[in-house]
């Protein structure tokens, strides 16, 4: 909300007594025909003249100041109208009192409105909390038929399908949690190797079923981060890495020119230079999603989200047909926890 400038108050001063101000203006040059056409002397005429005018620009001032006054009040109550609406100033007269009752009937129908909206949306978290969780038991069962079957091609697609079902229930639940990720995070240090063998070896089945080679570098870093949340963020970069490169390979390391800065790169298809600027925006699939009808365009946009509350920052760079570059950049002076 723009604050106004004391010039600002004056024009809005100025307009709301401009009725006034033209009567005033009138009513001064009816006084002087009226003393013209009986021929009074010039000098008691401007002497009434000067002493009009003066009591009302004094009068203005007083009034300016009240105006001044209840402008200031008035916006500290908007500042309070969020939580509660008990500092209206009283109404002088019929219209204002119109008007506060305009005010309180739109507040009351807002908070109304607020609360059936916030339990429909804690309705549907609990939901799809539950279904997240329900739906893990039947995940599992197939996962122990598959487990069960012998080798063969067919397995080894199933087992990949799996885990995309699994990463897919991983997604929603990370999506629902997302609003109250401040109370669920645990900050401290961690050892950034250790968190990327754990990912790495969650997508060990993926590089080896896509014949897609791994050229993982000794990460000697310690990075100040929630390891739950961080490591679903670098779980979706590796997976998108290697659902958009057919051949080639993954590569992660730490950059040589920036301080606590992670790389993962690929040599896949790359992103077309006009979707680089929304990749991160909810639902935006790009290019690459309308060729890869299962895209959500979810995933990147959780990944800058989380990014965002652990106060690090996250970079794409890309070019088309030769592979793309995901940089995070670890420093953080603080954590934003709301």
């Amino acid at each position: 909300m723009r604050k106004e400038s004391i010039f600002d108050i004056i024009t809005y001063y100025f307009k709301d007594k401009f009725k006034i101000i033209t009567k005033f203006c009138v009513f001064i040059i009816i006084f002087f025909m009226v003393y013209s056409l009986y021929h009074i002397p010039l000098e008691p005429v401007l002497y009434a003249a000067l002493l009009t005018t003066t009591l009302a620009l004094i009068f203005s001032v007083y009034d300016f100041v009240l105006y001044y006054n209840k402008h200031i009040f008035l916006n500290d109550v908007l500042n309070g109208v969020e939580v509660k609406l008990d500092r209206l100033p009283q109404a002088k007269s019929l219209i204002e009192n119109d008007y506060q009752n305009i005010v309180e009937a739109i507040y009351k129908d807002k908070c109304t409105i607020l609360y059936n909206t916030d339990n429909k949306y804690g309705e549907m978290i609990d939901y799809y909390t539950m279904w997240a969780h329900q739906i893990k038991t039947p995940i599992a069962a197939f996962s122990m038929i598959v487990q069960s079957m012998e080798g063969s091609n067919e397995k080894k697609l199933m087992e990949q399908e799996l885990f995309k079902i699994e990463q897919y229930v991983e997604m929603v639940l990370h999506y629902v949690r997302l609003d109250n990720l401040s109370s669920d995070l645990k900050i401290q240090e961690y050892s950034l190797q250790d968190i990327l063998c754990q990912v790495v070896k969650k997508y060990a089945s993926g590089f080896i079923y896509n014949k897609i080679s791994l050229d993982f570098k000794e990460l000697n870093c310690s990075v100040l981060t929630d390891e739950k949340w961080i490591t679903f963020v670098l779980e979706q970069i590796l997976s998108n890495a290697l659902k958009y490169t057919k051949k080639g390979t993954i590569s992660i390391y730490m950059d040589e020119n920036l301080e606590n800065t992670l790389i993962i790169q690929d040599t896949g298809m790359g992103i077309s230079p006009e979707d680089i600027p929304r990749v991160f925006e909810k639902g935006f699939t790009g290019y690459n999603g309308r060729m890869d009808k299962k895209s959500t365009g979810i995933g990147l946009y959780l990944c800058k989200e989380i990014i965002k509350k652990l106060s690090h920052k996250i970079d794409i760079t890309s070019e088309l047909g030769k592979g793309t570059k995901v940089a995070i950049d670890f420093r953080a002076e603080k954590i934003n926890i709301e």
